[in-house]
């Protein structure tokens, strides 16, 4: 397998599901703005979109793909077997979290956004969303487990892609919502539990090919299932770190008007890169590190686990620098129309850049919780992480009267990468840290490409100053010549230093 190839095509997919949830986006910041209804929308759907990134984004491949692999080493049928049984439960116990939401949706949304209690139209269309748009945990984590069979098969295009779904049924809610003159945020939330009905039947199709699962209400808990779930419970944790501090943030930032709006618009700009930087390189690199480790490759794991740091860096150092230099540039040509003003804009940028301080650590962090996930080892991340969130929580309510919630992506990328450093120390302590010389040297050939870009990108933004402006009609097609210059330069510049070479990312 190629990690290189294999993270494009995971990454191309992601990509399409990135650009089509922007529009989704820039719709809602037209319509909806940084409203009470916005609030109460992205309330209602960051819970159940926060699971399915801590699900579909490595959390449930960091403890499946490790135990299924080894199952089928010893026979197809024992993989079956084990594949069935975690189905089983899995679509149990999610049965069983869905159904107790509904019954304490008011209780959930305290939770979550306890400043909304103050404002009673807000809390009650939150409780109202949450309720229609909870079910959609469901049908992801579901499709999380369909898509754990297809990449521990090397196969990444149907899982990447499924995404999408989403991004299309929710646009498609907002033009129809607005033609038909219906309630946008409520239809919104139906969009969100369609869309992961249609998710859930795309990724069982495609995983026929691998496996047909079986209905078994007569379960046995085996000595494998239990390893798993016992597994899963601190992976999800550890390796949805940073969702788990956007949500704590999301919390916070409740106290404040229009925070969430902000805090939300921010993250998904960055998370593009997160996704592909983060979320695509560790995803192909953990069945086959898997694989390596259980056969006692130590050579093959040595280079998988040096190519994906590498990797890693060199999609998210260019990007993280990017995001710091033009952040308001971004948000201004993503989100600057209708209801959403200047002041919407420049409190969502100033977010933006200090995420962007961040980027590099919350892709790294997921690369190297795979060292340990693929060892079965998921409670040293889970202590990593804990501290982690303990870190974000004290430094954003520690901060949050004097600073607002600006703070959180502050705390956020501090926090993570403190975490970064932790378990660079623990996996050296363990000898888990098969490093070679050539990633030092590649890392410098990356830094010196990123400097290149980032002074052709702030040349380029100050010659095109007023084009990018907030009032400027057609400042959309500006920002993607800006930033489509600025990644040729930065390609240019990797190639000509020998670090785009696709022979060079074989794990075989």
């Amino acid at each position: 397998m190629n990690l290189l190839s294999s993270a494009s095509l995971f990454g191309f997919f992601t990509l399409i599901s990135r650009v089509l949830g922007y529009l989704r986006d820039i719709l809602i910041a037209i319509f909806l703005g940084a409203s009470v209804f916005a609030d109460a929308f992205f309330v209602a759907f960051r819970l159940p979109n926060t699971f399915r990134r801590l699900f579909a984004e490595g959390t449930f491949n960091a403890a499946f793909i490790p135990s299924y692999t080894a199952a089928k080493l010893e026979s197809k049928k024992k993989g079956k077997i084990f594949a069935d049984d975690v189905f089983n439960f899995l679509l149990i116990i999610l049965l069983f979290i869905v159904t107790l939401a509904e019954i304490f949706t008011p209780q959930l949304v305290f939770l979550i956004a306890p400043g909304f209690i103050d404002d009673g139209v807000k809390f009650n269309l939150a409780v109202e969303f949450t309720r229609i748009t909870f079910p959609f945990l469901l049908f992801v984590c579901l499709s999380s487990f369909f898509s754990g069979i297809l990449n521990s098969n090397n196969k990444f295009a149907a899982a990447a892609a499924a995404p999408i779904i989403l991004n299309v049924v929710l646009i498609a809610s907002i033009i129809i919502s607005y033609i038909e003159n219906f309630d946008i945020a409520k239809q919104l939330s139906y969009g969100v539990t369609v869309a992961g009905i249609f998710q859930l039947f795309f990724l069982i199709y495609f995983t026929f090919k691998f496996y047909k699962p079986k209905l078994n209400y007569n379960l046995k808990i085996t000595n494998k299932v239990r390893f798993f779930f016992k597994k899963l419970v601190p992976s999800i944790l550890s390796s949805g770190v940073t969702q788990i501090n956007i949500l704590v943030g999301t919390i916070i930032a409740s106290f404040q008007s229009g925070a969430v709006s902000y805090l939300y618009y921010a993250d998904r700009v960055y998370q593009i890169n997160l996704a592909i930087a983060g979320i695509a390189v560790s995803t192909v690199s953990l069945p086959v590190l898997s694989t390596a480790l259980k056969k006692k490759n130590f050579l093959k794991v040595s280079k998988i686990q040096n190519k994906s740091i590498e990797l890693s860096l060199l999609l998210s150092l260019p990007a993280s620098l990017g995001l710091i230099i033009a952040s308001k540039e971004i948000i201004n040509g993503l989100f600057g129309y209708g209801s959403f003003n200047t002041k919407d804009v420049e409190m969502t940028s100033d977010a933006l850049m200090y995420f962007g301080y961040g980027v590099v650590a919350f892709s790294m962090i997921k690369i190297l919780a795979n060292f340990f996930f693929a060892r079965d080892n998921t409670k040293t991340p889970f202590y990593i992480s804990s501290l982690i969130v303990l870190l974000n929580i004290l430094i954003s309510i520690s901060f949050f009267n004097h600073v607002g919630f600006m703070i959180i992506p502050i705390a956020t990328s501090i926090s993570t990468w403190v975490g970064v450093f932790i378990y660079l120390c623990c996996l050296y302590k363990n000898d888990f840290l098969l490093l070679q010389k050539k990633l030092f040297f590649n890392s410098l050939k990356i830094i010196i490409s990123s400097i290149i870009m980032s002074t052709s990108l702030i040349f380029v933004i100050k010659k095109y100053a007023s084009y990018l402006d907030y009032n400027y009609v057609y400042k959309s097609f500006y920002l993607i010549t800006v930033v489509g210059f600025a990644v040729i330069v930065y390609l240019l510049s990797c190639y000509l230093l020998g670090l785009l070479k696709i022979k060079y990312y074989k794990t075989n």
